[in-house]
């Protein structure tokens, strides 16, 4: 098996027990994305306002938006990320991340900081479990494994 060999395109997938219409509104909505991904993560007009506990802040431009399917926006560093859901046929969801990265200087942070991000959806999704510290002192570039 080939590991992430394509630096440019990263692409992570991950099952979830819950549902793709469950799963969709974690990514979709203010308070999913904030049960798991930023301190807040607020849509307006079609951009995510995302502040992390770091205090680093992103607005994201949503591109896609077909529930419980598909959600796409521009993140950090102008990279196009698409989540693609799929129902399992047993009521859960599987997840595929891809995340078109357009500067691979710091491709070996993303491919690790998008694992945080998906390990920290399954538990808020799954089992209503927050992984997240909150704490400023406490964040990635601490070398915290935080979102």
């Amino acid at each position: 098996m080939n590991f992430q060999t394509n630096l440019d395109m990263i692409e992570w997938r991950v099952h979830l027990a819950s549902s793709p219409e469950k799963v969709f509104l974690m990514l979709s909505t203010d308070e999913g994305r904030r049960s798991f991904w930023a301190e807040s993560a607020i849509e307006n007009n079609g951009t995510i306002q995302f502040h992390f506990p770091n205090g680093q802040k992103w607005d994201a431009k949503i591109i896609d938006n077909v529930p419980p399917q598909r959600f796409s926006l521009i993140y950090y560093g102008g990279s196009l990320t698409t989540f693609i859901l799929q129902n399992d046929s047993h009521g859960g969801t599987d997840l595929t991340l891809q995340d078109k990265v357009l500067d691979t200087t710091s491709v070996t942070e993303i491919i690790a900081g998008w694992v945080s991000v998906l390990m920290a959806l399954k538990a808020a999704v799954d089992y209503n479990v927050d992984l997240r510290n909150h704490d400023k002192s406490r964040t990635w570039q601490h070398g915290y494994v935080e979102n």
